[in-house]
Order: structure tokens, then sequence, then C-alpha cells
């Protein structure tokens, strides 16, 4: 009997379902928005949203928000997506630098320091101070869930994508194909048929009106 079972287990064990959800919530925090199955989508976000609300309450000064989001969410260090090529092309040693400081400390901020052009930004940091004022004036629903059309690849799965709201983008204007010409000439008939609507008038095509011609019985011969 499904007695106090308020979750799905998703086949997987207690400390392996909590390691995805913090997994699968720091890309989403990341990259503002993440792809997986539909059943983990439906899963993490929950999760994801109580890590805004307490975001929002740490950003405002509370310590005790703070703690909790450090122990649901642990941390991951970050680099700018505008420095990732930089930092690919880097040696180890200069890695190391821009993540963490001599003493072993992380760099938490992302912004310049030193003779460093970048630093890394740990994950609760921008949960803190960059997602959650955006949601400040907003009591619920950070973020939705677009389902995806083409299955996943392998087992047939259903696919979703946990997006932020606020992060999507509109499709752009959306250039028209050229008409046919069976369009055209139906585009034509149209307008023809309207101009004569209006004029009062019939067209050539349904036949004048016959009248009885002069010297001839209407009633026939």
């Amino acid at each position: 009997m499904r007695h106090r079972i308020s979750k799905k287990k998703l086949n997987r064990t207690s400390a392996h379902r909590r390691a995805m959800q913090r997994n699968l919530a720091q890309s989403l925090f990341e990259h503002g928005e993440v792809k997986t199955t539909l059943a983990k989508a439906k899963d993490i976000r929950p999760f994801a949203e109580k890590l805004i609300t307490l975001a929002k309450e740490a950003h405002g000064g509370s310590q005790t928000a703070r703690r909790q989001i450090h122990k649901l969410l642990s941390d991951r260090a970050m680099i700018p997506a505008e420095h990732q090529e930089a930092y690919d092309g880097m040696s180890d040693a200069k890695r190391q630098a821009t993540m963490r400081f001599r003493s072993g400390r992380r760099h938490r901020t992302g912004q310049p320091r030193g003779r460093l052009a970048f630093t890394g930004e740990s994950v609760t940091h921008r949960l803190i101070n960059t997602i959650a004022p955006r949601f400040a004036d907003r009591s619920g629903g950070y973020t939705r869930i677009i389902r995806v059309a083409r299955p996943r690849i392998g087992d047939h799965g259903a696919q979703a994508i946990v997006q932020l709201v606020g992060e999507e983008k509109g499709p752009g204007p959306v250039a028209r194909a050229p008409k046919t010409a069976r369009q055209r000439r139906a585009d034509a008939r149209y307008a023809f048929a309207v101009a004569m609507t209006r004029k009062g008038g019939k067209s050539d095509r349904s036949g004048a009106e016959s009248t009885p011609a002069e010297g001839v019985d209407s009633k026939g011969a």
C-alpha cells in the first residue's frame, strides 16, 4: 500500500536521487534551462523552486536560509560563458589560479582579481545575488516545464526542458514564403468578387438577365 509515499523514487536510492536533484538544479541555475526526461523534470521542479524561495530570503539577509541552501544544493564552481574559450586554452596551473585562492578557498564572485582577467563563480552566489532578485516581486512559479516532441533516442523516453521563467527567447520575425501562382489567382478572384459585391453589380460569368424581344408575346407563340 502507498502509505506516506509523497514522491516517485525514479528507480534510485535516496542518496542517488538527492545527488541527481543537486546536479540538475545546479545546471538549471548555471545555464537557465536544462533538458532531461519528463519524470526527472517533474521531480526537480519543486526542489529548484524551494531553493529560489530560500535564496530570496538569503538575499534579504537571512543566514539560516543561506545555510539551508548550502545544505541542499552544495556548491559548484562555474566559469562565465564569455570566458569559457579562454579557460579551455589555459594550463592546469592557470586554471587552478582562476578557480581558487592560494589558500585553497574558492573564488565565488566571478570578478577579475589581481592579474586574473576573470575568476570562477559559485552557483550559490549566482542563485542568491543574480537569480533571486529577478523574482523579488513573484511569490512562486519560478520555473516552467516544456515538453519536447521528439523522444529520446535509445529508450524512447519522453523528454522535457525545465526553464527559469524569463529566460525564454522569442522566435523573432518570421519570413513568409512567396505566394504560388495558384494562390495569386485565388486572391485575384476573391478581390474581383469583393469589388463587384460593393458595386452592387453582377459578374459577367453569371450572365445578364434576359428580357423578352420586341414583337414577341411574352407568353409564347
